[in-house]
């Protein structure tokens, strides 16, 4: 894997353990040689992955709309800072520039661009893996949902066992490496 793209919150959350999850992730990219992906924000956990993988010594690729360079604070020290017209464009730009998406903590933006991916993945439109960073338990709602979901048959067993689920970003990054793996050998993931 070349390029992570990493979906997260504009803020830091309520819980310290997830601005040490966005910071663990990051040194764990830039000590992999893992790029970054990601909305191009200074703020919140966004910035504080970005802020660890530069200081790594890593790359941080940014894709932020117009509209919310000021509301989110662009970060002006990146790699290259793609500024695009409308989040569709973010999303489609992001994953144009990845090889897989982790999703760290964060609100309906966050889900948003997970879902998204998750749903072009579907569709043919890629075949990139996908994982959720569950640290301390944050998404175990979300995964009781999706597994729910696919007991009453609106997604199937397969689809759901491509969202993957890691407590570390070693484990994650690993479980990502396997899938891609995995996808070049003709396997489903």
């Amino acid at each position: 894997m070349q390029r992570l793209a990493v979906y997260c919150g504009s803020n830091h959350g309520a819980d310290p353990a997830y601005l040490d999850a966005a910071r663990a992730l990051g040194r764990e990219m830039a000590a992999r040689d893992i790029g970054l992906v990601y909305g191009g924000g200074r703020l919140g956990l966004m910035g504080a992955i970005a802020d660890e993988i530069l200081a790594a010594g890593g790359e941080a690729h940014g894709v932020i709309p117009e509209a919310l360079i000021n509301l989110e604070l662009a970060h002006s020290g990146l790699t290259e800072l793609h500024v695009v017209a409308t989040m569709h464009e973010r999303k489609a730009k992001m994953t144009e520039l990845c090889d897989a998406f982790a999703c760290l903590p964060g609100g309906i933006g966050t889900l948003d661009e997970l879902f998204e991916a998750w749903s072009w993945n579907a569709l043919g439109y890629h075949s990139k893996p996908l994982a959720l960073i569950n640290v301390r338990g944050y998404w175990d709602a979300l995964v009781t949902l999706m597994d729910h979901i696919t007991a009453q048959g609106f997604v199937s067993p397969a689809r759901r066992a491509q969202l993957i689920v890691a407590e570390s970003a070693g484990d994650t990054i690993d479980g990502l490496d396997r899938a891609i793996d995995a996808a070049e050998d003709g396997m489903v993931w």
